[in-house]
């Protein structure tokens, strides 16, 4: 930069701009190489976007920071300049580099401002939606996902992408850590099924999932949540639910959301089945929380498939190891999400160590209900 200025000094002030714009795109590159050298999330945002396009960016910062607009003919798509005033018209750009800087720009969690959206949103020549949803198909960045034989499930090309965005109308494709990504305008609740259907007839079978209805400036929470689904996969949806909708498990993903706290939660609140056996501990489990999900005996029999007077034997254990915790709103509560993230838990080791093919034996880990029903038909403990 002192090259620089040194240069733009030694020429007559009418030309300090022409020298600067000569200049300002190897400072550019200069800086992205230093800043992908010493910054990881520089680093991983320029793998994200591409180098030529973090590239463009920081040049366009600097214009904007010495008060200078983009050229008028520049080949490359521009991060705008804030002002007041409404924005210009800009001419949609061909090429795909417009709508990479787009989706960058939505896929990213930090706050951009709306009139930047709105001129990214011209140049890609894609019209910004009032709401919008993330579409994230499964493949190579979700290689943990704990769904069967995920070998089984290529990886999915760009073109699969275009496809799809060309089935759903107005989509928005991207890439978030290798994952394959489209944003669509969010149809409302009435569309779900015609949604479902496009789905369906574009994946062929593959598995997806689909995130929440958001502002369009909060893209990046549809994309985070819906990615986070498709990593839970089975575990959460079951193995038949081959387009999963976040809207579908919202308790579930809450629950799971950080596992470490929901270990800690599951250890403090079922610390006295502990000293019972696996076969005990399990049975304990599964109806307890069939009693506290349906509210009563006969219903939570009916859940298990057991007598009525089964369940209330062992709520009576379990009154005894629980006291009055059994009793309390928010005992009760907690005791729930305890259960429910216990299981949710133990199904994605399971499907992981399946995944991975060495399926081992849980221990006390809790089955889904109905496997449970069928395991715990004789009376008692």
């Amino acid at each position: 930069m002192c090259e620089i200025l040194n240069r733009i000094w030694s020429r007559p002030r009418g030309e300090w701009t022409r020298v600067v714009r000569k200049e300002l795109p190897a400072v550019a590159a200069q800086v992205v190489e230093e800043l992908q050298r010493s910054t990881p999330a520089f680093s991983a945002l320029s793998r994200r976007i591409g180098t030529e396009a973090a590239r463009t960016a920081v040049e366009q910062a600097l214009l904007l920071t010495l008060g200078l607009r983009p050229a008028p003919d520049a080949e490359h798509p521009r991060i705008p300049q804030q002002r007041r005033k409404p924005a210009r018209v800009v001419t949609p750009m061909p090429g795909t580099r417009a709508r990479q800087a787009l989706f960058a720009a939505l896929a990213d969690d930090r706050c951009i401002p709306a009139d930047v959206l709105a001129e990214l949103a011209a140049q890609a020549g894609w019209p910004l939606p009032r709401r919008v949803r993330a579409v994230v198909l499964a493949g190579a960045g979700t290689g943990d996902a704990p769904a069967p034989a995920p070998h089984l499930v290529p990886p999915p090309s760009p073109q699969l992408t275009s496809q799809l965005a060309a089935a759903l109308g107005q989509g928005l494709p991207g890439t978030v850590e290798a994952d394959l990504c489209l944003l669509i305008p969010d149809p409302g609740p009435r569309a779900r099924p015609a949604l479902e259907a496009a789905l369906d007839a574009a994946l062929g079978g593959r598995p997806a999932a689909v995130g929440h209805s958001v502002p369009v400036a909060e893209a990046a929470a549809s994309l985070r949540w819906a990615r986070r689904l498709l990593g839970l996969g089975a575990a959460v949806c079951g193995p038949a639910e081959r387009v999963a909708f976040v809207d579908d498990h919202l308790s579930d993903l809450l629950v799971l959301q950080d596992e470490s706290l929901a270990r800690a939660l599951s250890a403090r609140w079922l610390r006295p089945l502990d000293d019972l056996t696996p076969r005990q501990s399990e049975r304990l489990e599964v109806t307890l929380l069939a009693w506290l999900e349906s509210g009563g005996a006969p219903e939570a029999a009916r859940t298990l498939n057991v007598h009525p007077q089964t369940v209330r034997y062992r709520l009576r254990q379990i009154e005894k190891l629980f006291g009055p915790a059994m009793r309390e709103p928010h005992s009760r509560f907690e005791l729930e999400l305890a259960l429910r993230s216990r299981r949710l838990m133990a199904r994605a080791r399971l499907l992981r160590s399946r995944a991975h093919g060495s399926a081992r034996a849980l221990g006390a880990a809790v089955h889904p209900l109905g496997a449970a029903g069928r395991a715990a038909r004789v009376n008692g403990l």
